[in-house]
């Protein structure tokens, strides 16, 4: 069977219990890629079970987070997406719902892992993200292999660094500062080597599609990002590759969690539950190269090579404390604004 007739099938079996009559949801994407993704594997297929209309707000994690917590007397979102670990503070804050497995049986089917705060109300991981070094394979005759190729001097002027306000530019911030010596309690290593990388002809860009501009029009090679975005960039033609550091492979875990305060729970959760099913995850992993966090989820020899897969290759990878970098966020931020800026 087809990916695209098993999530017809599961979109099929998730809602049979939800009344025919037209409701709404009100969910945020990640955009770019990743929605055009999210449409194809979860939102086009629940329509089409549902005939619920889906509202989708384009807004990034951290946006988003802020978003719900203003909004927390009236909230506008049903499900909520996260990449940086804000369900943790989210739950904490009492802006998200537990889960009933009742409601999303394909719990069950999730790694341990990736649904540990369950009993707090975070959403479990759908997807995640490995985190490496992506770099062009026509320029770079001798590939990476480790995270402190980043800092080889002749590297720099061809080197894509990414802001912090994204997520996968934290996770390259935590990694730099790592390897030079640094903790989560003492970043200034990692922003010491920025500044240098910078200072030595780095760019320096905030969202997805400036890094494809960097590689296919001005001269990058070489960018610590994720394996998602490699596979889109390899997609749209660019001979990039995506490797693992040798010091380590940082995760992103993407949530999906439910909205506290909010009439439409049910039909909410059998979103939810599309997004927690093999054939989704699959859909996903061919589209973009996550890693699946079903158990069940069953990848082609071709999209199995290229990602993470497998509970105990998925365990494997590492996750910086998603708490403590929502703690300092502010703080960093601010030090990183400054630093980039000298």
């Amino acid at each position: 069977m087809s990916i695209t007739a098993r999530l017809a099938a599961a979109a099929a079996l998730a809602v049979a219990a939800v009344p025919a009559m037209a409701q709404e949801l009100t969910i945020n994407s990640f955009g770019g890629a990743y929605e055009q993704a999210h449409r194809k594997c979860v939102i086009d297929p629940f329509i089409a079970a549902t005939k619920a209309k889906v509202n989708i707000v384009t807004a990034y994690s951290a946006d988003a987070f802020a978003q719900i917590r203003a909004q927390k007397a009236a909230p506008q979102y049903d499900v909520i997406h996260f990449s940086g670990g804000q369900e943790i503070v989210a739950a904490k804050e009492g802006l998200l719902a537990p889960l009933d497995p009742k409601l999303v049986p394909n719990l069950a089917k999730i790694y341990d892992f990736a649904k540990e705060g369950l009993a707090t109300g975070q959403g479990p991981a759908y997807q995640i993200a490995a985190v490496g070094l992506v770099y062009s394979a026509d320029k770079m005759k001798t590939p990476p292999t480790k995270w402190a190729d980043l800092l080889k001097p002749e590297y720099s002027e061809h080197l894509v660094l990414t802001d912090i306000s994204n997520g996968y530019g934290m996770i390259g911030l935590l990694m730099l500062n790592k390897i030079s010596g640094g903790t989560l309690d003492n970043i200034k290593p990692g922003l010491d080597a920025i500044q240098k990388l910078l200072k030595q002809g780095a760019v320096m860009v905030s969202k997805s599609p400036e890094i494809q501009a960097e590689f296919a029009q001005n001269g990058a090679w070489l960018a610590p990002y994720a394996s998602d975005y490699a596979h889109t960039l390899k997609v749209a033609g660019l001979n990039v590759k995506f490797v693992p550091g040798a010091e380590g492979t940082p995760a992103s875990f993407i949530t999906t969690n439910l909205v506290a305060g909010r009439r439409n729970t049910e039909l909410a959760s059998k979103f939810i539950d599309i997004q927690l099913s093999a054939p989704a995850q699959a859909c996903f992993a061919d589209a973009l190269r996550y890693t699946p966090t079903n158990s069940e989820t069953v990848l082609s020899a071709e999209v199995a090579a290229t990602v993470v897969y497998g509970k105990d290759a998925a365990a494997g990878l590492m996750r910086f404390d998603p708490v403590a970098i929502e703690a300092n966020r502010s703080a960093w931020t601010e030090a990183f604004g400054k630093a980039i800026a000298r």
